[in-house]
């Protein structure tokens, strides 16, 4: 392949299938996604992760740590810091209970995966070391979704520290994919004496890496990504220190990104508006070793 692109293999035959009409797009999940960053002497860097080669989807990919909403936290009102869940709600385009549940799972993916945890004893400090037994059977238990992540800030008395995050894009995954997500993309800066760890079972690899050297690497197909990471990254390369991402964060569009499939005579041309980049071509009739 020209670039690390990643498609998954049965994505001509649901292009074809969502455009013939035989194919009902699934609803997506809510998600949330998280570009933790430091400074370092050359720039920031980011966290990004390998997904292990025994994953059905994207495997082998390097992502961010993110995963799905757990319904249970938009029902139990967490101590809160930063801007406001009305705030928050208009921001991200939904309700407030809805807006509380996107950033929970922003910053409790971070700390499952990541070991990385967002929030403090109050408005204004950040937990400390959280690599003891003890937190990480609270780690354990959030995986596991024994806990949620409304009831672990109750038991140890924390404010979850919104003001940390900066909402800065949102993804759907296409309509002809059998899992789809609805996917809002933070950035955020790591806490001052917290370090990161690879906490997360899907995962083999774990690094720091700039932006823009995680970009070159993806051009020359030694990294593999799904379309979300690598334009994300290119997006925070010409940022100097993890302040000015976060200081940008409020000014970005959060239009959503959607991925659209149309008829081009014998062709299905697969898009992302305001990303050529992706634009894919996939015969609209199988062919032998026709793949995405």
């Amino acid at each position: 392949m020209a670039n690390g692109q990643w498609f998954p293999p049965d994505w001509p035959e649901r292009i074809r299938a969502l455009a013939d009409g035989t194919l009902e797009p699934v609803v997506p999940r809510r998600a949330a996604t998280v570009m933790l960053l430091k400074d370092t002497g050359g720039g920031p860097v980011v966290h990004m992760l390998r997904r292990r080669a025994s994953m059905a989807f994207a495997a082998g990919a390097y992502a961010y740590p993110g995963g799905g909403v757990d319904p249970r936290d938009d029902e139990h009102h967490v101590a809160w810091a930063g801007p406001t869940r009305a705030w928050w709600a208009e921001r991200l385009g939904v309700d407030e209970a809805a807006a509380q549940a996107i950033v929970c799972a922003a910053v409790r993916e971070t700390y499952e995966e990541a070991g990385v945890l967002l929030a403090g004893p109050t408005a204004g400090t950040v937990v400390g070391d959280t690599t003891g037994p003890d937190w990480e059977a609270d780690r354990a238990a959030l995986v596991a979704r024994e806990l949620s992540f409304a009831q672990f800030l109750e038991r140890r008395g924390l404010v979850l520290r919104s003001d940390l995050l900066g909402a800065w894009t949102r993804w759907i995954t296409p309509e002809f994919e059998s899992r789809r997500y609805d996917t809002w993309f933070f950035v955020a800066a790591l806490p001052e004496g917290q370090r990161t760890r690879n906490a997360s079972t899907e995962a083999d690899r774990t690094v720091w890496i700039r932006p823009a050297e995680a970009a070159a690497s993806y051009d020359r197909g030694e990294l593999v990504m799904m379309p979300p990471t690598i334009a994300t990254l290119r997006q925070l390369a010409p940022y100097g220190s993890a302040a000015e991402a976060l200081a940008a964060a409020p000014a970005r569009d959060l239009t959503p990104v959607l991925a659209r499939a149309r008829l081009d005579g014998d062709e299905v041309v697969l898009s992302w508006p305001g990303h050529d980049e992706f634009t894919r071509h996939v015969p609209a009739a199988p062919t032998g070793g026709a793949s995405a």
